[in-house]
């Protein structure tokens, strides 16, 4: 039987233990974030998207992590202080693999739930022979994942998807609103 993806030990930027059960009742927005990308812009959209939600039980989750092109290389301590220049305020994990055989296990559980991305080609193309092979593979910096209420991946979206765009924003509304 698969773990539940609230009952996968992570561990938070600052070396605290925690699990998806920390935030039990919450859209969740899971981000893999870097800091030397091209699409690092998009903390400040992750952090307006976080602060517009979160009085309605919304949360960003940021996992820096650094397999695609070495852009995020910094410790956990370096990229903390990154993170806090950019003013985003959502909650931070450790540095984390998510792809490849080394994926940490909430990574391989959100790609097998969610195998693929909405949001086009466009970003699979630019990259070229860059991009994985396996198409549910996490394909760079800021793909995103919908968590709903209740703990299921609902959606997933590419990286040049922006946190405003409104297929994003939609699907945020329709898992905070959708009991209303």
């Amino acid at each position: 039987m698969p773990t539940a993806l609230t009952d996968i030990p992570l561990k938070t930027i600052d070396g605290a233990d925690a699990t998806l059960a920390d935030y039990a009742g919450q859209v969740l927005l899971v981000v893999n974030v870097a800091s030397k990308c091209g699409l690092t812009n998009q903390y400040d959209g992750l952090e307006a998207l976080y602060a517009k939600y979160k009085d309605e039980g919304f949360a960003v989750l940021g996992f820096p992590s650094n397999d695609f092109a070495g852009q995020e290389p910094g410790t956990d301590e370096e990229i903390a202080a990154f993170v806090k220049g950019t003013g985003a305020t959502f909650p931070m994990f450790a540095k984390t693999p998510v792809t490849g055989e080394n994926a940490h296990p909430l990574y391989r559980a959100l790609t097998e739930a969610e195998p693929t991305a909405t949001g086009g080609t466009a970003m699979r193309d630019k990259l070229g022979s860059r991009a994985p092979t396996d198409p549910s593979a996490v394909l760079w910096n800021f793909e995103k994942f919908l968590i709903g209420r209740d703990a299921q991946v609902v959606a997933r979206f590419t990286p040049d998807t922006t946190p405003d765009a409104d297929a994003l924003v939609l699907a945020v509304e329709r898992e905070l609103f959708a009991s209303e």
